[in-house]
């Protein structure tokens, strides 16, 4: 790996460990000629699905797409990063594990609205509201009756 300081090839790994839920390496680094250290981290890289969109167009799946819609529905909500960070992995490995090669943007909201549910009501009621296209107050009650009923909530 080329150094990012004096970009000499001679790098050596000092420490290597699990990150990300095991999903990643972590490696300290040190150059053999500057010694200055720096941290790198490898992924494995998968396929992910295409999502095909309501109007049938097509897309790449963007993770970070992903990530600022949920991370819409949970503004101003008591959620950590490390639970989004969590719940967007779960939701790239039902992907992966799936094995196809399309998937429609209403299963992956399907899914996302599941992972919201787990994080915060609040947030599954904001996001279902964008995602399903809520025209009237009746509908908000139906989804919190339907949230109340499923996670017996008071």
């Amino acid at each position: 790996m080329r150094c990012p300081f004096c970009a000499v090839q001679d790098t050596r790994v000092i420490d290597s460990r699990l990150a990300s839920e095991g999903d990643q390496v972590r490696r300290r680094r040190e150059c053999g000629a500057c010694k200055e250290r720096f941290t790198t981290y490898e992924i494995a890289e998968l396929s992910l699905p295409k999502i095909i969109k309501r109007d049938g167009a097509r897309q790449n799946f963007d993770e970070v797409k992903l990530r600022a819609g949920m991370q819409r529905a949970l503004e101003k909500r008591p959620v950590k990063s490390e639970d989004i960070e969590a719940a967007v992995s779960r939701i790239k490995k039902q992907m992966t594990a799936k094995g196809d090669r399309e998937m429609s943007a209403d299963e992956l909201g399907e899914w996302v609205m599941k992972e919201l549910g787990l994080l915060d009501h609040v947030a599954f009621v904001r996001f279902a509201s964008v995602y399903r296209s809520f025209q009237d107050v009746n509908e908000f009650t139906e989804t919190i009756k339907s949230l109340q009923k499923n996670h017996d909530l008071s």
